[in-house]
């Protein structure tokens, strides 16, 4: 049975086979994962290194 990944941004779940696409970050020690459209959206920011609560 997969694990369900909730996108820390969006809301958006799903299984862990169907997130290989999906972005992963380590932000004051905790993963973080955002789905792909979150991952576009916020390409520029997430490339900087800004802590997600800047986006």
């Amino acid at each position: 049975m997969s694990e369900v990944i909730t996108c820390d941004f969006c809301g958006t779940q799903a299984s862990e086979a169907e997130t290989l696409t999906w972005t992963t970050a380590v932000e004051n020690g905790r993963r973080r994962s955002f789905c792909d459209t979150c991952s576009r959206t916020h390409l520029r920011a997430m490339e900087s290194k800004l802590d997600s609560e800047w986006w």
